[in-house]
């Protein structure tokens, strides 16, 4: 028998071998990667993450993940009221500040997270005490000096956020409650004289699954643009399920195209446990329901005028990150990376979504 001969018959024996187990060797489809070598950075928009400070310092698994595949940041936290001005003389500025350079070194944009909200406020505004003026000088001085700082750096800011109810009445906030709902233009005119360059977005959730509140988010935004107040665009939260019908989906996008403002979708993550079912786990059905329910979001987004897609952003980047099992104390799997890191279905969904 000559070498070949033995060493082709070894093969064969070894490729039978192969074919014997392959059941068992193979990984398990639920968290299979995609097979081709793209990235979230190359699609034909921005795709972005909302990212945690701490998480970016303490885990390199993490940060690579982020620098290896957005190409937007939004800080998920560190830019938010209570954060960065915890009291009334001081700002801190520390997490906010590495996101930006993290951003700056890796060539990524910056989406600032938020003016103005009515949560996460530090206890020295929830017990201030001045009258109508010196709210409205809290206010300006709090937008200005944060949009200053950050000036040329933060390419866009959430200026407002979730000021309306489900119902679509405007939420009782301390804003309103101190300074009436005409607070949101100012707070629009304030943040355009700290940065003239910056883009201004209205943020809210509920689009794709309330009309009385879409129908107030689109009657302020279109007044705002009617009354010449700054505003360039909106972003739709989208906090959604798998099970959440793409007619309304639809409707949330095309609704928002409609106002001629950018159009962002700001805070994406599919739920696949709304029900809170305690005993839920992941399955491949369930994977690949998520998939779908993803490349139709991206489908329709990608489909709207390309000068109004201001890009699409998830909020955190893996399932161990999200907020949605800490804040329903429940097992879910929203995002399109699992906790170890890993691509999940719903990953090549989204690079499906613009095929």
């Amino acid at each position: 028998m000559t070498k070949k001969l033995f060493a082709a018959l070894v093969l064969a024996s070894l490729l039978g071998c192969a074919n014997m187990d392959h059941t068992t060797l193979m990984p398990d489809p639920v968290t299979t990667p995609p097979s081709n070598s793209a990235t979230l950075k190359d699609m034909p928009f921005p795709f972005g993450a909302a990212v945690n400070a701490s998480l970016l310092r303490s885990n390199a698994s993490y940060k690579a993940l982020v620098v290896k595949e957005f190409s937007s940041i939004t800080a998920e936290n560190a830019m938010k009221f209570g954060t960065l001005h915890p009291a009334e003389s001081t700002y801190n500025w520390t997490d906010a500040d590495e996101i930006v350079a993290l951003a700056q070194a890796n060539g990524k944009r910056i989406h600032g997270h938020t003016l103005n909200w009515y949560k996460s406020l530090p206890t020295w505004v929830t017990n201030f005490q001045g009258d109508t003026q010196a709210w409205e000088n809290l206010l300006k001085t709090h937008i200005q000096t944060v949009v200053g700082h950050f000036k040329g750096k933060v390419a866009s800011w959430d200026v407002v956020n979730e000021a309306f109810e489900d119902d679509g009445t405007y939420r009782n906030s301390i804003w309103v409650q101190k300074l009436g709902t005409d607070y949101i233009a100012r707070a629009f005119q304030y943040a355009r004289q700290a940065d003239p360059d910056a883009l201004l977005f209205y943020n809210d959730y509920g689009h794709e699954y309330s009309t009385a509140k879409r129908t107030a988010i689109l009657n302020l935004v279109t007044s705002l643009k009617t009354r010449g107040i700054p505003i360039d665009g909106l972003g739709l939260q989208m906090h959604t399920r798998y099970n959440q019908t793409d007619a309304n989906i639809s409707a949330a996008i095309t609704s928002a195209v409609a106002t001629g403002l950018k159009v962002h979708i700001s805070e994406l993550d599919i739920a696949l446990n709304p029900d809170n079912n305690q005993s839920l786990t992941y399955t491949a059905s369930l994977a690949d329901q998520q998939a779908a329910k993803y490349k139709s979001i991206v489908k329709m987004y990608y489909a709207i005028p390309k000068a109004q897609q201001f890009g699409i952003t998830i909020w955190n980047v893996t399932d161990g990150d999200s907020w949605i099992p800490v804040e329903y104390n429940r097992p879910d799997w929203p995002l399109p990376f699992d906790r170890n890191y890993q691509r999940k279905a719903a990953y090549q969904g989204i690079l499906d979504g613009v095929k």
